[in-house]
């Protein structure tokens, strides 16, 4: 009885923890202003690193990084291009690569997230409006813009949403005029198995891989076309997938 006792006190006391955190989360992130940031603020990427770290290891979460030689091999910022699958794949691929200083380039309803709207704007997130071709290249201007300053590297899907059934998905070759303007390298990657993590029973450990498969370097990057970087890209993720 007395052991019983024990361990409820012992589940009790880091149920305690994990709602006090998540409050202390929710309050510290409810009056960070609604707008776009100049630069990252490090207080709030720090807090961002060891959460995004503290919630994969809460839900079991194993993330193995293949390749990952090639994105350190590249000198200064870059934009980062991959496969989507699931609402776990920023946090995932942000974390992973969190020594890099990444954000993305994410879709509106995102930043009305609670907890995670605050960190997504103090770490230079860009919303994008694909439904207004005007917005949306004033977003891409803007990612530009923060890469050339050495702000973040950017990270977005081509596919411009899910991919509920995991094939990919028809590229909006717009997205790398990112790197374009920016006269950056982009870095090609995949991620595995993240439409699953929904589909576990009792938390039991997933792994998930993400792939680093090729660095398109900043001289091909302004020789080349959108469309033409785009089918680079998309037939190095079709041969991995």
């Amino acid at each position: 009885m007395v052991f019983l006792w024990i361990i409820l006190g012992v589940l009790g006391g880091v149920l305690g923890l994990i709602i006090g955190y998540v409050l202390f989360l929710i309050l510290i992130t409810a009056f960070v202003p609604k707008k776009e940031y100049e630069k990252v603020s490090g207080f709030y990427r720090a807090l961002f690193n060891f959460t995004a770290g503290l919630v994969i290891r809460l839900l079991n979460i194993k993330v193995k990084v293949n390749g990952k030689e090639k994105i350190d091999a590249v000198k200064g910022r870059f934009l980062l291009v991959s496969n989507h699958r699931s609402n776990f794949d920023p946090i995932l691929t942000y974390y992973a690569f969190r020594k890099k200083g990444l954000a993305f380039v994410s879709k509106p309803e995102n930043f009305k997230i609670i907890v995670a709207s605050g960190f997504m704007r103090k770490c230079c997130f860009i919303p994008i409006d694909r439904e207004n071709p005007r917005n949306a290249l004033k977003a891409l201007r803007k990612a530009s813009e923060l890469i050339k300053n050495d702000v973040v590297s950017m990270g977005i899907y081509p596919e411009g949403t899910r991919s509920k059934e995991c094939k990919l998905l028809e590229f909006h070759d717009g997205v790398f005029k990112i790197a374009q303007m920016a006269k950056v390298p982009v870095v090609v990657m995949t991620i595995k198995n993240t439409e699953n993590i929904y589909k576990r029973k009792f938390l039991g450990k997933i792994v998930i891989d993400i792939d680093v498969l090729d660095v398109i370097d900043a001289k091909t990057v302004e020789e080349k076309t959108t469309h033409e970087l785009s089918l680079i890209a998309r037939k190095s993720m079709e041969n991995n997938l």
